[in-house]
């Protein structure tokens, strides 16, 4: 029975990974998980220097998931590199690095920090706020999108994945833009803006009023999107938002993706991922299936 998948010349044991934000480098989750039976790490959002993050409270429970407003605090590049990168290097895992930045320079800063390093993989994050945009996302525009991405392809060593938004009015606009820039896969959908308001207090829950919408509440956002993004374009699809279960992956991947990351759900019940490796090889064996690249996109 065959679990490997190839994205961008690069082959993962199975097609599983964590989503960014939610498994820092894997340090706070190795006595709970044993990170060599992973697809992939994906690291939590690197800066090129440290950010403090949004004001608390920043984080709040929904129906059916989270709001997070976390607002990408990261220690910064040289601290990852010395910390988490050797911790990583540990595994026998693909090492998927996620970056954010406020402009295109920052961006290009941390990408060329880590041409030298151990990293098989970079995962732009595009929700960050474009400073010299007015502070629209970058994964907002298209024309934003294809210019940070072609600025990246041409600075970055490794195959470089472009996380996309679902703020968007047309999510097969944004898949395309970023692959005629030259981006070597895609990954979505990243968190939905939502907000929620304490009834008693008359005020808003999250010091920044707005926050990321994670958890099963945006799993069927998250299918049709990669379904639309999966046929819209020939690069690969990382799906995810809202993984809870196997069953839950496996629609990712009968919907296009070539690997599935799960988020939200690691703060739940932190051996999510190794019981979703468990379920797919299950669903394989029940189907009699004998390559798990038979099933992607099927539907």
């Amino acid at each position: 029975m065959n679990t490997k998948v190839t994205i961008a010349g690069v082959e993962f044991k199975n097609p599983v990974m964590t989503a960014s934000g939610t498994f820092g480098s894997g340090m706070e989750y190795s006595d709970f998980v044993d990170l060599n039976r992973l697809g992939a790490v994906v690291t939590k959002g690197v800066a090129n220097i440290p950010w403090p993050g949004n004001p608390t409270p920043r984080v709040t429970e929904t129906h059916g998931g989270m709001l997070n407003a976390i607002g990408l605090q990261n220690p910064g590049i040289d601290v990852f590199v010395e910390r988490d990168l050797p911790f990583l290097s540990q595994y026998d895992t693909r090492v998927i690095v996620n970056i954010c930045g406020k402009s295109v320079e920052d961006y290009l800063e941390v990408v060329e920090r880590l041409s030298d390093e151990k990293a098989d993989m970079l995962e732009i994050n595009v929700s960050c706020p474009n400073v010299k945009e007015g502070a629209i996302a970058f994964g907002q525009r298209a024309d934003c999108l294809y210019d940070i991405t072609s600025q990246i392809k041409k600075r970055a060593r490794q195959p470089v994945i472009m996380k996309l938004s679902p703020n968007v009015t047309d999510i097969t606009e944004m898949a395309r833009a970023a692959e005629a820039a030259g981006a070597d896969a895609i990954s979505l959908i990243n968190t939905l803006t939502g907000m929620k308001i304490d009834i008693h207090r008359r005020s808003f829950v999250l010091a920044n009023k707005t926050g990321g919408l994670s958890g099963p509440a945006i799993k069927p956002v998250a299918v049709r999107m990669v379904y639309q993004a999966s046929h819209a374009v020939k690069i690969p699809v990382i799906g995810m938002g809202g993984i809870a279960t196997a069953d839950d992956a496996i629609e990712f991947l009968l919907a296009g993706a070539s690997a599935i990351a799960i988020g939200a759900m690691n703060f739940a019940n932190p051996y999510t991922t190794i019981e979703v490796i468990e379920g797919i090889e299950a669903y394989m064996k029940k189907y009699n299936i004998d390559d798990i690249n038979e099933i992607i996109g099927c539907v």
